[in-house]
């Protein structure tokens, strides 16, 4: 019998404002982790903070998504900074 523990990784992503955070939040949540990489994901806003939770039981796994998530976090944050600060507290575009 085998006992397997699990690897457990959190990024705590600092925004400079709330609604920033939130424009991640809302863009990374809807990328689920597929099922082969058995991996469990779990996105949480904290104020200005983005929060993700990462664990898998191979170190492999989890390193690919660790880095999958910071190139996602990397892409949206470049993206804030090319259009600039969001002018409105919400998004009310529909």
């Amino acid at each position: 019998m085998s006992l397997t523990s699990n690897i457990a990784v959190t990024l705590k992503i600092p925004f400079p404002t709330k609604r920033e955070a939130e424009i991640a939040y809302d863009v990374l949540r809807v990328d689920t982790e597929p099922k082969r990489s058995f991996i469990n994901k779990l996105i949480k806003l904290e104020e200005n903070i983005l929060r993700l939770d990462l664990t898998g039981e191979q170190a492999k796994n989890v390193r690919v998504a660790v880095s999958s998530a910071c190139d996602s976090i990397l892409l949206c944050c470049e993206t804030l900074n090319q259009f600039g600060a969001p002018v409105s507290d919400k998004y009310d575009h529909y």
